[in-house]
């Protein structure tokens, strides 16, 4: 490894390589490491939602993610069901159409950016931490840094080796993912998904009896042709997997000196394809918290808060995702029916989305924006997001609000109340 690193991610998805961003960013030597040979060639997802197109924004390569696929102003929450995103109090009322690994590409080009490589074919074996550092296991390496993130999937070597607990519910239903060749039109039924993707289609299809060991493409066949009742070929696969709708969570984000984002804290079911983007709200929260504990500048506290703010919402996610699960079940397609015809609004789609996330600002005070992403206004002839490229705080003079303090995260943490912006400033970067 090279030298003078102070914090290791283990993991180059979608959280490592936003959290190393944002921890190089800052002026963090971080280091990604990665078991794998190469970048997993094949998309799990192909949504970045609102939320996450505004972190983007606020770091300032939006522009390079809209330039990969279409944007939509509708989500499906359950088959048959859409949520109006224009509804939504942000700047960014779509959905943008992108494959994860297309995501990771241009993350992993940012951060290169930055002076960072990610280190591939380096799989983090082992560790052991103290009051004062964190001592790995790398390939045949050993390093010690100052802290640890486990970025590394939900079988997490990092989470398992801490001692964090992951409780939850276990799978009560399974599916299969099937990129294969067909001559497909999109479909969506309670048990069969078809999303037509260039050169192939994703087929998402429900495994009434799960079986054990790979997935062969006849099988696939033999299960899609009794669900549809008639033979639709597949051919030329391209990616065979299984999922379930199993929900577990960790107990702790913050283990003294070992954290955890994305997937290593929390696995869900697939519903809403909204894994990525909670990948990289964890990231965002905790970057800007971790380098300022790094680099001795931050507030007592501080770096607990990340637990404290993303635990609640990665569990309102199982909830969510557990719920759209359930409802997708072809025996409940009446109740889907109804709330097809009830409707579905604004506060559910910024649920599902991320938009409404709320944190404690832990300063008294009733504006709305308080907790909140702050929105996109101009302040002196910039933006909000502009202001925020550099990933560091802000306090500006924001027009029929007055002066409102803003975390790295683009979160509000104090507006206009001079009584207690001392306490506000401690609270969030220090005397």
């Amino acid at each position: 490894m090279a030298g003078g690193v102070s914090v290791l991610v283990a993991g180059a998805g979608p959280a490592g390589l936003m959290v190393a961003a944002e921890l190089a960013l800052a002026g963090v030597e971080v280091e990604v490491v990665d078991a794998r040979s190469e970048r997993w060639p094949h998309p799990r997802g192909f949504t970045l939602s609102a939320r996450s197109l505004e972190i983007l924004d606020r770091r300032g390569i939006l522009d390079r993610f809209l330039a990969e696929g279409p944007v939509v102003q509708y989500g499906m929450f359950l088959p048959g069901v859409f949520l109006d995103l224009s509804t939504m109090d942000t700047d960014h009322p779509y959905t943008l159409g992108i494959a994860q690994n297309r995501v990771e590409e241009l993350l992993e080009e940012w951060l290169a950016e930055l002076g960072v490589r990610v280190r591939w074919d380096s799989e983090l074996l082992d560790f052991r931490q103290d009051e004062d550092g964190v001592d790995v296991l790398v390939g045949g390496e050993r390093r010690r840094v100052r802290y640890l993130v486990g970025c590394d999937g939900s079988r997490s070597t990092v989470r398992k080796r801490a001692g964090i607990g992951f409780p939850g519910v276990d799978a009560t239903s399974h599916g299969l993912i099937a990129d294969v060749e067909a001559d497909f039109e999109a479909l969506r039924t309670g048990e069969v998904f078809v999303l037509p993707r260039p050169g192939y289609v994703r087929i998402v299809l429900d495994e009434p009896e799960p079986r054990r060991g790979p997935v062969e493409l006849a099988y696939v066949q033999e299960l899609l042709d009794r669900k549809l009742g008639r033979v639709v070929p597949l051919e030329n696969p391209r990616w065979l997997s299984r999922f379930s709708d199993a929900a577990r969570q960790a107990e702790t984000y913050v283990c003294d000196r070992v954290v955890l984002a994305g997937d290593a804290a929390h696995v869900h079911p697939p519903a809403g394809a909204v894994g990525v983007n909670v990948a990289l709200a964890d990231a965002v929260n905790l970057g800007w918290k971790l380098a300022a504990t790094v680099q001795d500048r931050a507030p007592a506290g501080l770096l607990r808060t990340y637990h404290d703010e993303r635990h609640p919402v990665g569990a309102q996610v199982l909830r969510t995702t557990r719920a759209q699960s359930l409802l997708g079940r072809d025996d409940l397609a009446p109740v889907r029916e109804m709330v097809a015809d009830l409707g579905v609004g604004k506060q559910l789609a910024e649920l599902v989305t991320g938009v409404g996330t709320r944190y404690d600002p832990r300063i008294p005070g009733d504006h709305p924006w308080l907790g909140r992403l702050a929105p996109n206004v101009e302040v002196g002839g910039r933006t909000v997001a502009e202001l925020l490229h550099p990933g560091k705080p802000v306090l500006a003079d924001v027009p029929a609000v007055g002066k409102v303090l803003i975390r790295p995260d683009g979160h509000v943490a104090w507006v206009d109340d001079e009584a207690t912006l001392t306490a506000a400033l401690e609270t969030w970067t220090g005397p």
